[in-house]
């Protein structure tokens, strides 16, 4: 169940929508796969708002919460190579910050 603090953020993308997870390897712990950044995908659902795990592992507790997004990715666009049905597909759940739209210029 999403922890809510008395409201937290209104979710940048909404189901359907076209991502691109971000290509960035900050310092510490980071919870988003390396082998989905630069992906594009689609917004499965609206996970709901949870604290930053990236945060919460140095112990900062008092930070807002984030909308957490399912993405669902073909397998073909995570691994190119990929001999499978073209149709498979991969979800993984992703923090907003880590997302921008697929139309925008990789960052």
């Amino acid at each position: 169940m999403p922890l809510r603090d008395g409201g937290g953020m209104t979710p940048l993308f909404q189901t359907g929508n076209a991502v691109r997870v971000r290509k960035g390897s900050p310092p510490g712990h980071i919870r988003t796969p390396f082998y989905v950044r630069g992906c594009k995908g689609v917004i499965e659902r609206v996970a709901g708002e949870y604290r930053n795990p990236e945060e919460l592992a140095f112990g900062r507790f008092d930070t807002p919460v984030v909308p957490l997004y399912r993405v669902r990715f073909q397998q073909q666009e995570v691994w190119p190579d990929y001999q499978g049905n073209p149709q498979d597909s991969l979800d993984v759940e992703i923090f907003e910050f880590w997302l921008e739209p697929a139309n925008q210029e990789k960052t």
